[in-house]
């Protein structure tokens, strides 16, 4: 298992989450739902979610609830920097989603605060994007990045959703370069309108997201259905690696269709995934 720099405390989930919920930080029963929801990861949320008068009392929930551990991860999205000493040796948190992050030497800072936590900035203006391989590489404690796309699109003035294509594969290929897993996708604001999140995921899929944040349990399996592969896909990887299984190199399939060992390291990808709801 990965450990951090300088610790000995695990780093390494056992396997890449799916799907992250958020739950603000100010209501402890709607955390507690979360928890139940089936989410791979529970992010309390100490930032957005919460009125500035509430803050004080988030924190101290979020204390409360971290004083012990639960089968489900727990991460923080932190308001302040100074919120990080008060959870960073609790024994329910798993990570810390970091906002506004735009420099590496950010996360030097964060991390000298939280030893040992796995750390997961969110970039969310131009500058951080530019940025992202850098911060991505930042320190051995970073296990992911992620785009924050509401805060993005203000700073980029966006009016359509299209317009984050490019800083959406810019950050893919950031995680990539540095080796750390696929980014999730950005949470879908509207709760009611479930089709434009399945178009929105089908989309990310494309781009080489891996799962989406949510904000609600009811796009949980939205989520799910959008990343999961389908029967035609887990029978195709099925078909790649058996024909890999007898032949080296190259390899033309029985429709004609020609593989080689980066299709065939795609089939297992495909396969892993759905072993995840056998």
């Amino acid at each position: 298992m990965a450990r951090a720099h300088g610790t000995d405390r695990p780093l390494a989930a056992p396997r890449t989450p799916l799907t992250w919920l958020y739950a603000p930080g100010d209501r402890p029963e709607i955390v507690r739902k979360a928890l139940a929801s089936g989410a791979d990861v529970v992010i309390v949320d100490l930032e957005d979610a919460v009125a500035p008068h509430r803050k004080a009392y988030a924190l101290d929930a979020t204390v409360d609830l971290l004083g012990d551990s639960h089968p489900v991860p727990i991460h923080v999205r932190v308001h302040t920097p100074r919120d990080i000493p008060t959870l960073a040796l609790l024994p329910g948190l798993r990570g810390l989603r970091v906002p506004k992050v735009t420099h590496a030497t950010d996360i030097h800072r964060i991390a000298e605060l939280a030893p040992g936590l796995p750390l997961y900035p969110l970039l969310e203006n131009a500058l951080a994007v530019e940025h992202a391989y850098a911060i991505a590489t930042a320190h051995p404690a970073v296990r992911g990045i992620a785009l924050g796309e509401a805060d993005l699109r203000a700073d980029l003035g966006l009016r359509e959703d299209s317009g984050l294509d490019w800083p959406r594969g810019r950050v893919v290929v950031a995680a990539r370069a540095a080796a750390l897993p696929p980014p999730a996708q950005s949470v879908h604001p509207d709760i009611g309108d479930l089709d434009a999140l399945a178009a929105g995921c089908a989309r990310g899929r494309a781009l080489g997201f891996f799962g989406r944040a949510a904000i609600h349990p009811r796009q949980l399996p939205v989520i799910e259905r959008a990343y999961l592969p389908t029967r035609e896909e887990i029978d195709a990887a099925r078909e790649v690696v058996a024909a890999a299984g007898t032949e080296r190199g190259a390899l033309a399939l029985p429709d004609g269709r020609f593989v080689d060992a980066a299709v065939v390291e795609g089939a297992h990808r495909v396969l892993a995934l759905a072993a995840r709801t056998a």
